[in-house]
């Protein structure tokens, strides 16, 4: 089946490496590019399905900022942005040689056999401190029950804003893990990111997208797509054309995100998409707003379905979010536009995947 896509949108200097350096080695300083594009990384039409795990790998310390609501109700869902607190690392393992470690729980069906398992990572370099670079290509991962094995990544995208921040996104494929490790509690640890107070504030975390067959699931399209596009507050920042999707009238599907530096109470971001018969549907639920997507929320249709630890609802600058796009189905689609705008602060887009039925 055909397919297309691409990005349109205001990018600053990006870089894309393909890393490839031994356990005693760090990943080499990326080279920047004037632009990466999102691409396609996977697609596959199959019985079965797309499920992710995530969590943020830095939280709230104590306020900076006279205004801010207390590191306690933030972690509730407050309203609040990660430049008004001092932010730290989260750390869950009893690991004495990990400074950061969360966890998610990855609900992979029973009986059923991944595909493909991708995870990514990210966040920003320059806040209290400046972490070095040749650290973003490497996290410690232990899959349920398991010790950490070390993961380095295929490719590491980097983009240093006038704004102060030095943000990344790094990912690697990990297929051969997840089938292994299968469902249950995965634990990442060792994921750089600075941590501290600034204006422009902390962020990072991970998120670990598989997708899986089985027998007695729907015939799906699913896909995924990554880059690292920087959105600012105008319309048609970013957006990503998809075709090839024979999704029939009445379709069920599910579109996600991950994104970096999406403020909670920062009002402007939105996600559209528009069908091949011109009918546009402004995505949104529950627990984000139609105009405050990005809102540092890890949520699922509106809901927490999945276990982690920590377990923030404000997760104060990193969004790993999962929404209904059977609304834009209900006519059938041979494609969809997806189109992103930037919150007036603006922020970043690192991962966008679909799962719509498919005609047998």
């Amino acid at each position: 089946m055909g397919s297309s896509r691409r990005i349109l949108g205001t990018l600053g200097l990006l870089s894309c490496l393909v890393v490839s350096v031994s356990p005693a080695s760090g990943a080499p300083s990326p080279k920047e590019l004037p632009r990466v594009p999102f691409t396609e990384r996977y697609q596959a039409v199959l019985h079965g399905g797309l499920v992710r795990a995530s969590n943020s790998a830095i939280g709230c310390r104590r306020q900076e900022s006279p205004q801010a609501v207390s590191c306690a109700e933030v972690g509730r869902g407050a309203a609040g942005v990660n430049g008004d607190f001092e932010m730290f690392y989260n750390e869950v393992d009893a690991d004495p040689d990990t400074y950061n470690s969360t966890r998610a729980d990855l609900r992979i069906p029973q009986g059923a056999r991944v595909s493909y398992a991708r995870l990514y990572w990210g966040g920003n370099l320059r806040v209290g401190e400046q972490k070095p670079p040749e650290g973003n290509g490497r996290v410690l991962v232990a899959e349920p029950g398991g010790a950490y094995k070390e993961v380095l990544a295929d490719t590491v995208m980097g983009h240093r804003t006038d704004a102060g921040s030095d943000a990344y996104q790094a990912s690697a494929d990990v297929t051969p893990m997840v089938r292994e490790g299968g469902a249950g509690v995965w634990t990442v640890s060792q994921l750089n990111v600075a941590m501290g107070h600034s204006e422009v504030g902390a962020w990072g975390g991970w998120t670990l997208v598989v997708a899986y067959e089985h027998p007695r699931e729907p015939l799906r399209r699913i896909s995924l797509w990554d880059g690292f596009e920087a959105l600012e507050a105008r319309a048609g920042d970013g957006v990503v054309e998809v075709d090839g999707l024979a999704a029939p009238p009445g379709s069920a599907g599910k579109v996600g995100l991950v994104g970096y530096d999406g403020d909670r109470g920062v009002l402007g971001d939105s996600l559209t998409v528009t069908s091949d018969s011109g009918r546009r549907v402004t995505i949104g639920d529950a627990e984000n707003p139609f105009n405050d997507v990005m809102n540092s929320t890890i949520t699922e249709f509106g809901d927490h379905p999945f276990a982690r630890q920590p377990e923030h609802i404000n997760n104060l600058g990193y969004d790993a979010d999962v929404f209904d796009l059977s609304p834009a189905l209900s006519g059938g689609a041979r494609s969809l536009n997806f189109g992103f705008k930037g919150e007036s602060q603006g922020h970043f887009l690192g991962v966008l995947f679909v799962q719509t039925d498919a005609r047998r």
